[in-house]
């Protein structure tokens, strides 16, 4: 009997250390807060507004009737998407009027490191942080400054998530975003891939994260 039992041990042990552990999140659960910001976005329509290549009314992301279809220097629409919905949420970002939606990307860029704190905004330290505040249910944006201003930079909007740090790491923040492709939920890595040196796994690119805090419902 002792023996049939130390048996068992033996087999619960070893199915246990050969079983892979499940990784846990690495930035929090997404708290109540986190899930209206996710239904927030899921919200936006972003898939169907907000296309490259078209003239936009900048903040509902609708076809401009004042400008035909196939008219020239029609862009990607990036930062427009992300001030549409800071401005849904009473969060001022730089925007239309205040800038033309050319190289807003980088403007805003700009903007947020220079003024953004007068407004609200904090600077966090790391593509952790941001993960952890947008679980948290605040407004996250991920930008990068194009270092040629004559050409177009990237932000994009940081989504609640449960991914684990080695796929953080290796991957970067999940992210809602309109530009080249449009995107509910996508990876940092993959949302800024037309841009070389923004993202770099571990952290090491040039993108910058900015949080602020939102007043919902």
């Amino acid at each position: 009997m002792r023996t049939m039992r130390a048996v068992l041990i033996g087999l619960v042990a070893l199915v246990c250390l050969a079983a892979p552990a499940r990784a846990e999140p690495c930035c929090g659960p997404i708290m109540p807060d986190g899930e209206k910001l996710r239904a927030f976005l899921d919200d936006s329509d972003v898939l169907h507004r907000w296309l490259a290549g078209q003239h936009i009314i900048w903040d509902t992301g609708e076809l401009d009737p004042t400008r035909p279809v196939g008219a020239p220097n029609a862009a990607t629409h990036c930062s427009a998407f992300a001030a549409a919905m800071a401005m849904r949420l009473s969060i001022y970002v730089l925007r239309p009027p205040d800038h033309s939606q050319a190289l807003l990307a980088n403007a805003q860029m700009r903007w947020l490191g220079e003024h953004g704190a007068e407004r609200g905004w904090q600077e966090l330290p790391s593509y952790v942080a941001a993960q952890e505040a947008a679980n948290r249910g605040e407004l996250v944006l991920e930008a990068f400054e194009n270092p040629d201003r004559h050409r177009p930079g990237h932000i994009a909007i940081v989504r609640p998530s449960l991914k684990d740090r080695e796929l953080l790491d290796a991957h970067g923040p999940e992210e809602t975003q309109a530009g080249g492709h449009n995107a509910l939920s996508t990876t940092t890595k993959h949302g800024f891939a037309n841009h070389p040196g923004a993202w770099v796994p571990g952290g090491g690119g040039a993108i910058r994260y900015f949080a602020h805090t939102v007043t919902w419902p």
